[in-house]
C-alpha cells in the first residue's frame, strides 16, 4: 500500500472562496483535491491531507499566528504519517503575501529547504514540487496581496529549475487549474475535481 502525504495551505485544506475576512468555510469531503485524487486511486493508496490555510513555505506570520510556519511543523507532521512514499508539496501562495515581500525565485529556494528538510527526516522519500496557480488582487483578499501578481511571475518556472535540481517530480496546479473571481486566491469545487484527477494520473505513473 502506498501512503502519500498531500502537504500544503488552504487550497489542499479545501478552502471556499471567501466573501468576508475572517469567515472561512470548507468544500464538503469528496470536494477537495486529495480527495478526488484518493478516489480515483482507489484501494491499495492512502491520500494523507495535511492542509493549513495560510501555510507559508519557511515563515513566521505574525499577523495570523497559530504556527503557519511550513518548515516548524514539517517534522513532526512528516513522523506522524511515516512511513510515506510519496509526498506532494504545494505551497507558496502565502509567501506572495504582501507583509513576506519575497521574489518567485526565493519562493522556490525556500521549496527546496522544504524538500532537504523532508529527506533529511525521512532518508530518499520521492517528492514533487507542486507550483500553485496564479493568484489575482481581488475580493477581500487584494489588500492582503498587494503587489502579488508582479511578485509571482515566474514562480512555476523557479519551481521546476527547484525540482530538477533536487531530483524530484514537477506539477503545475496552474495549468490545470484558475483561482476563483470572488478573493483571487481560492478555488471552487470544480478546480479541485479537475486537479485531483490530473494528480491522481500523476500519481500512478510516478510510483
Amino acid at each position: 500500500m502506498a501512503v502519500i502525504l498531500c502537504y500544503g495551505d488552504s487550497n489542499t485544506h479545501g478552502t471556499t472562496p471567501l466573501i468576508q475576512l475572517g469567515a472561512f468555510a470548507r468544500h464538503a469531503p469528496g470536494d477537495r483535491w486529495p480527495d478526488v485524487m484518493a478516489q480515483a486511486l482507489g484501494p491499495g493508496h492512502t491520500v494523507i491531507s495535511e492542509g493549513l490555510p495560510g501555510r507559508t513555505t519557511v515563515h513566521d506570520d505574525l499577523v495570523e499566528g497559530g504556527m503557519r510556519n511550513g518548515m516548524t511543523v514539517l517534522p513532526a507532521i512528516l513522523h506522524s504519517h511515516a512511513p510515506i512514499d510519496l509526498v506532494l508539496l504545494m505551497l507558496g501562495t502565502n509567501d506572495l503575501k504582501h507583509r513576506f515581500s519575497v521574489t518567485a525565485f526565493e519562493i522556490a529556494r525556500s521549496l527546496e529547504r522544504l524538500v532537504q528538510a523532508t529527506r533529511a527526516e525521512l532518508g530518499p522519500v520521492d517528492i514533487v514540487m507542486m507550483a500553485p496557480a496564479p493568484v489575482r488582487e481581488a475580493g477581500v483578499l487584494r489588500d492582503v496581496f498587494a503587489g502579488a501578481e508582479a511578485r509571482q511571475d515566474g514562480l512555476a518556472e523557479h519551481i521546476a529549475a527547484a525540482a530538477a535540481r533536487q531530483g524530484c517530480g514537477f506539477a503545475n496546479a496552474g495549468a490545470v487549474v484558475e483561482v476563483s473571481d470572488v478573493d483571487g486566491v481560492h478555488w471552487n469545487a470544480g478546480a479541485h475535481h479537475a486537479l485531483g484527477e490530473v494528480m491522481a494520473r500523476a500519481v500512478v505513473e510516478r510510483l
